[in-house]
């Protein structure tokens, strides 16, 4: 399934995409902590820089340009040098702000964010001021923004394939600006994909394409509590009905999603574990990634799956950043979750290294027998590891091993039990066996950027290194490792043995 949801994302083109909603700029002071104030006992901090963010639907087409898709932003900012700084911001993500209007009756929604440190470390939020009127638009300007949204949508303009609304309750997703984007998607056939405000009559989205409500959100909608999977799908099941949607997408944190469609049926797509630092922006994220996938056509449990990889990895960095598709393919491709999942064949793996190097990543490739693994084996592993962020290890199969001049006998371990002790190891990534005598075949369909070879080689006696030269990658002997090679262990092995045999004689 990872290839076929990796071959959707190359295949995706760049989808143009409408997200509507309330933008709200995202202002961050960092500063540490000195000592109580004099005037009052409160912290004083010392300012050291300030950051300006996207945020709230903002973030979602940020993270849609993340995702390759081209971008028009619709909402509403105020007269004033947050509304001017917001269209910047946009303008330097790639987000056309076409649809954004003025509206000189209310300030631009910023949220303010003092982050403190102790002793220079250890940052977190202090203190948070918001400025933003919840007021619902209306007269002129939303006239105004409703036409320009129906033209887009449904009109002789008509130039998206999807629209996602990313609902902040901040006076934008009006009723009728809702009614006005839902029956206009429903007439041209494209969907509208909808991430409920919190606190919202989940009625305003009555007859959208798809929502994506969390855990909490849906609960206080249906009323339902959701403590199991089963509860999920129950509850993404009544919230399509209740709705009149095609879909409805419950997002289960660690579970996964809860996918309910027209039919009654019901779908839980999980997820994997990962480790999380932060779940700001993972909503976001999931939103973006369903528009993206919904504007290829995907269906609906291939969105939930896009969904949760884009999410997890969203998670499991510290803030709200953009995931790449190239991301996502090296994730679905590249991350083995065991030391099994190591062990790859030779086409498998050239995928999955294509894949890295798309990432920006570095492949070394190292090969050998490794027959009797010791300690000579993980000094030039570690070595080896050292010179990039992928090290693939190749592997002579048994047949391969036999054909090389070793010692009788050799090997002495199966290529399987060879294979599984290296996947076992922190620093490999990746195991291959080969047939052929030589890795030179290999090499050529994985084309790592570095190939490392530990022995008393010179470079211009590494296999395959000629091949590697050829096309810009680099060679590079690592040396030996005095006393510790597999030959001489199997020698005072057999004189031990051989020793030990004739005292018993």
């Amino acid at each position: 399934m990872s290839y076929e949801l990796v071959e959707i994302l190359r295949g995706a083109g760049h989808p143009r995409l409408l997200v509507v909603g309330d933008l709200v700029l995202d202002r961050y002071t960092w500063a540490d902590a000195e000592r109580i104030s004099q005037e009052a006992p409160v912290m004083l901090l010392r300012e050291d820089r300030r950051e300006c963010r996207l945020g709230g639907a903002a973030n979602v087409a940020n993270m849609l340009r993340g995702l390759e898709a081209e971008v028009v932003m619709a909402g509403v900012v105020g007269d004033d040098e947050d509304g001017r700084e917001m269209r910047h911001q946009l303008s330097c993500s790639g987000v056309s702000s076409d649809l954004v209007v003025t509206d000189e009756s209310r300030p631009t929604t910023v949220k303010t964010r003092v982050i403190g440190r102790a002793q220079h470390r250890h940052p977190h939020q202090v203190l948070r001021v918001d400025r933003e009127s919840r007021e619902p638009l209306t007269g002129p300007i939303a006239e105004e923004l409703i036409e320009a949204l129906e033209r887009m949508i449904s009109g002789d303009e008509r130039s998206v394939d999807a629209v996602l609304v990313s609902d902040y309750a901040k006076g934008v997703c009006t009723a009728g600006l809702l009614a006005a984007v839902i029956s206009a998607g429903r007439e041209a056939g494209i969907p509208v994909i909808v991430d409920p405000a919190a606190t919202a009559d989940y009625r305003l989205y009555r007859g959208a394409t798809a929502v994506t409500p969390n855990r909490t959100e849906t609960s206080g909608a249906t009323g339902r509590v959701i403590g199991t999977i089963e509860d999920g799908l129950a509850a993404a099941a009544e919230l399509r009905e209740m709705l009149d949607l095609d879909i409805a997408f419950v997002t289960l944190d660690s579970d996964g999603i809860a996918l309910a469609t027209v039919g009654d049926k019901t779908c839980h797509v999980p997820t994997r574990r990962r480790e999380v630092y932060d779940i700001t922006g993972a909503g976001d994220m999931v939103l973006a990634t369903i528009g993206l996938s919904a504007a290829a056509g995907c269906d609906p449990e291939t969105m939930a799956r896009l969904a949760n990889t884009s999410g997890g990895l969203e998670v499991e960095q510290i803030g709200v950043v953009t995931v790449t598709r190239g991301e996502m393919i090296a994730d679905l491709l590249g991350g083995p979750r065991s030391a099994r999942e190591k062990i790859r064949d030779r086409e498998t793996l050239a995928e999955v290294l294509s894949a890295r190097r798309e990432t920006g990543q570095r492949v070394v490739l190292t090969n050998g027998c490794f027959d009797l693994l010791h300690a000579g084996h993980l000094a030039c592993l570690e070595q080896a590891a050292a010179e990039g962020d992928c090290l693939v290890v190749a592997v002579n199969s048994d047949q391969s091993v036999r054909g090389l001049e070793k010692a009788p006998g050799r090997p002495i371990i199966p290529q399987g039990q060879r294979a599984a002790m290296l996947a076992a190891l922190e620093v490999v990534d990746f195991v291959v066996i080969f047939d052929e005598g030589t890795p030179e075949a290999l090499i050529e369909a994985l084309r790592p950027d570095v190939l490392v070879k530990g022995g008393t080689y010179a470079v211009k006696d590494i296999v395959g290194g000629e091949l590697v030269t050829s096309y810009g990658g680099e060679v590079k002997p690592l040396g030996l490792v005095p006393g510790l090679s597999t030959t001489e262990i199997l020698s005072r092995i057999r004189a031990a043995e051989s020793g030990t045999w004739q005292k018993a004689g």
